[in-house]
C-alpha cells in the first residue's frame, strides 16, 4: 500500500469521524463505532459521553489530508521507505484513545502493529480500527490485537506509568523501543492574563478530569498574584463536582489535607495546594510563587524530563502551548517530545 493511499485512508477516517459527531453520516460502520462509544461510557465511568465526542472531535480534526500531507513531508524518506516491521505497541488508558497517534505513526510508514491494549480502553481502538478497515480494507493485514504475551516484534513503543516504564525497560531494552513513564504539565501565568485566558486554563486543568499527560497539574504564579482570580476562571468546571469519582477523589485529599493540618485553598471543587511537586493528585493543583521568570525557566529546565507541556503566554518558555490548547496537539507534537515517525522510519 503506498503512502499516499495510506494518507487518503486516514483523511476519509478522520472525514467519517466528523461526521459521526454531527450525526450526518449514514454508513454502517460509522454507527458499528458510535455504538462502540456508547460500550466505553458504560465501562469506564471516567469516559464520560463529552470527553469520548472531544477525543474523537480532536482525532477528527487532524486527519485531514493536509495535515497529514504537511506532517510526512517532513520526512522525506518516508516516500522510499518500504520496510515493513513488527511494532508491539503497549497502550495506554488514562484517558479515550491515548494511544492512537502511536498506532496512527506506526501505519503511516508502513509498518504492522502488534497492539496491547489497556484493559481501561479496549474497545475504542478496536472499534475504529473497524471503521479504518472498512475505508481500506489492507489495513486488515497491518493490525492484531493481542491480551497474550508479546512475541515476534521487532520494536516497542510502551507507555505506562513510572513503574510499568522499569518493567518495560527491563523486558524490552533489547530491542529498539521507545518506552514512556509518568508526565504531566505545567502551566505560568504572568498576571496580564485576560479573564478569558484564565477560563481557558480550566479546560487545560479538568479536561478528561484531569487524567492525562497534557493536563495542567502545576501553575507558577507572581508574588503578587490574587489567586481570587484564578478560582474565579475556574468556576464554569463546578459541575465537576457532580461526577462520583471525582467527588470521591476531592473528599478523599481535602480530608487528608484537613486531618494532617495542611495549608490549602479550595472552592468546593478544586484544591490548591502550595508545593514544590510538579505531580497533584486528581482534584488538587499544586502551585508556586515566583519573583522572576528566571527562576521558572531554570526550574522548567531541570524538571524537562517529567514535564510534557507548558501553558503560557511567555514565549519562550520550552514546549508552550497557549491557553486552551494543552489538549489539542498536532500530529507531529510527539509525547515526551520523542520524535516517533524518526524513530519508526531508522528501523532498517
Amino acid at each position: 500500500m503506498s503512502l499516499n493511499k495510506r494518507i487518503i485512508a486516514f483523511a476519509e477516517l478522520g472525514n467519517q469521524l466528523r461526521l459521526s459527531l454531527k450525526n450526518e453520516s449514514k454508513e454502517v460502520a460509522v454507527n458499528k463505532f458510535k455504538n462502540v462509544i456508547q460500550q466505553a461510557s458504560v465501562m469506564n465511568e471516567w469516559f464520560t459521553t463529552e470527553n469520548l465526542n472531544y477525543a474523537i472531535s480532536a482525532i477528527a480534526e487532524s486527519l485531514t489530508a493536509q495535515n497529514l500531507n504537511a506532517w510526512t513531508a517532513k520526512y522525506p524518506e518516508i516516500t522510499k521507505y518500504n520496510t515493513s516491521k513488527n511494532i508491539a505497541l503497549i497502550m495506554a488508558g488514562n484517558i479515550p484513545l491515548v494511544g492512537f497517534h502511536d498506532l496512527l505513526s506506526v501505519l503511516i510508514c508502513g509498518h504492522k502493529a502488534v497492539v496491547k491494549l489497556s484493559s481501561k480502553d479496549d474497545i475504542l481502538i478496536k472499534g475504529l480500527i473497524e471503521l479504518l478497515i472498512s475505508i481500506e480494507p489492507q489495513f486488515n493485514n497491518f493490525v492484531h490485537f493481542t491480551n497474550d504475551r508479546l512475541k515476534d516484534f521487532d520494536a516497542v513503543i510502551a507507555t505506562g506509568s513510572s513503574n510499568s516504564s522499569r518493567y518495560f525497560e527491563y523486558y524490552f531494552g533489547k530491542y529498539p523501543n521507545i518506552i514512556r513513564k509518568n508526565r504531566n504539565s505545567v502551566a505560568v501565568i504572568t498576571g496580564n492574563e485576560t479573564k478569558e485566558e484564565l477560563e481557558k486554563l480550566a479546560d487545560d486543568i479538568f479536561q478528561y478530569f484531569g487524567l492525562g499527560c497534557r493536563n495542567v497539574s502545576k501553575v507558577f504564579i507572581p508574588d503578587d498574584f490574587n489567586v481570587d482570580r484564578f478560582f474565579k476562571a475556574m468556576y464554569h468546571y463546578k459541575d465537576v463536582i457532580n461526577h462520583n469519582k471525582y467527588a470521591n477523589n476531592y473528599t478523599y485529599n481535602r480530608s487528608i489535607y484537613l486531618m494532617n493540618k495542611v495549608d490549602f485553598l479550595e472552592n468546593g471543587f478544586l484544591a490548591l495546594k502550595e508545593d514544590l511537586g510538579m505531580i497533584s493528585p486528581i482534584s488538587v493543583i499544586y502551585y508556586e510563587r515566583y519573583s522572576k521568570i528566571e527562576t521558572v525557566k531554570e526550574q522548567l529546565k531541570i524538571e524537562k524530563e517529567n514535564i510534557q507541556c507548558v501553558v503560557s503566554n511567555e514565549t519562550e518558555l520550552p514546549n508552550r502551548v497557549g491557553f486552551g490548547e494543552a489538549q489539542k496537539p498536532q500530529l507531529w507534537d510527539y509525547a515526551d517530545n520523542v520524535d516517533t515517525l524518526e524513530f519508526l522510519l531508522s528501523l532498517k
